[in-house]
């Protein structure tokens, strides 16, 4: 079977964080910015564990400073997705790196982001604010996605490092995104165990959870996620890649997925953790013996916890129907 030409979703993407190595030090030159201390001798990212790995994060995205910047680097992305074969993403956008969430710039960010397109790939946006940047300027974040919330920005979120604050902290940017209409998600128990989770859920009343691998050792919250249908946006390439588990054998998601927890697969930043959307399915085949049926019913769960709206579902699964 090659996975490459398999049909994929995938909910669960930074846009910054897919920008390819080659694509930032191209930009970077453009405009006279030095960040080669980012790169490796072979030109990758470089970083050493999950704090340095978000400054090296934050230091790329210094190269992409403009709507047309983001413009080029979402066709960039959209093309690697085609590539692929990835029918359907949702990116995780952040005004934070657009504009410094001033509205009127944020806005002529989103609408260059849109003007990318490739034919048989649907891009969605996700607005998320930055949890170690605080409360005060996640709540600029929210305005920004309550303001523009539209076909192609249906959600709203958190990532950033889980133990900067609370999740409660941030619950009046969440209850402002859902007042918009947006839909919720947000990064929990990658870095801050279980009961990031239950005070996620709890707080910031979200249908998804990015990541959430660590749910896996609190059986009650495991019991929870099943029976409530909660989503977890499960990246297993990103999890080795940063040390929360040694070893794919050793990652919970198939443990998570027998019990019932409705688990997705998605990339997370993948040129930082060399990966892609065929090597997480060739990598969950090999090591976890998932075939054809599996990653249908991977795709299935995705297409029905997407924030995108019931026409846009219809024409994804018409897409999956090519398996």
């Amino acid at each position: 079977m090659s996975w490459k030409s398999f049909p994929k979703v995938e909910l669960h993407l930074h846009l910054e964080g897919a920008a390819d190595p080659a694509f930032v030090r191209g930009l970077a030159a453009e405009k006279s910015i030095d960040i080669r201390s980012i790169f490796d001798g072979n030109g990758a990212y470089k970083y050493n564990g999950f704090r340095e790995f978000l400054a090296v994060y934050e230091a790329a995205t210094l190269a992409i400073k403009n709507p047309e910047d983001f413009k080029r680097l979402t066709q960039s992305v959209l093309e690697n997705l085609a590539e692929h074969n990835v029918v359907y993403a949702e990116t995780f956008v952040s005004p934070d790196f657009c504009g410094g969430r001033d509205l009127g710039a944020w806005s002529e960010y989103l609408a260059a982001m849109q003007e990318a397109h490739v034919d048989g790939v649907t891009l969605k946006g996700i607005v998320t604010c930055i949890r170690h940047f605080g409360p005060d300027k996640a709540r600029e974040t929210a305005r920004c996605a309550a303001k523009t919330a539209g076909d192609w920005l249906v959600g709203f979120g958190m990532a950033g490092a889980e133990d900067a604050g609370t999740a409660g902290d941030f619950s009046y940017a969440f209850d402002m995104a859902r007042d918009a209409g947006l839909r919720l998600t947000s990064h929990a128990g990658e870095w801050g165990g279980a009961q990031s989770i239950w005070d996620t859920l709890q707080d910031l009343n979200v249908e998804r959870i990015g990541h959430g691998v660590h749910a896996i050792n609190d059986p009650k919250l495991v019991d929870y996620l099943a029976e409530t249908g909660i989503v977890l946006e499960v990246n297993p390439g990103s999890n080795v890649a940063l040390g929360v588990y040694p070893s794919l054998a050793e990652h919970p998601i198939a443990k998570l997925r027998d019990a019932g927890v409705k688990v997705t697969v998605s990339t997370d930043d993948p040129p930082f953790f060399n990966t892609t959307m065929t090597s997480e399915f060739e990598q969950l085949a090999s090591v976890f013996g998932w075939g054809v049926d599996d990653f249908k019913q991977l795709n299935q769960t995705a297409l029905e916890a997407a924030f995108c709206d019931a026409a846009t579902k219809d024409l994804i699964s018409k897409r999956l129907e090519t398996v």
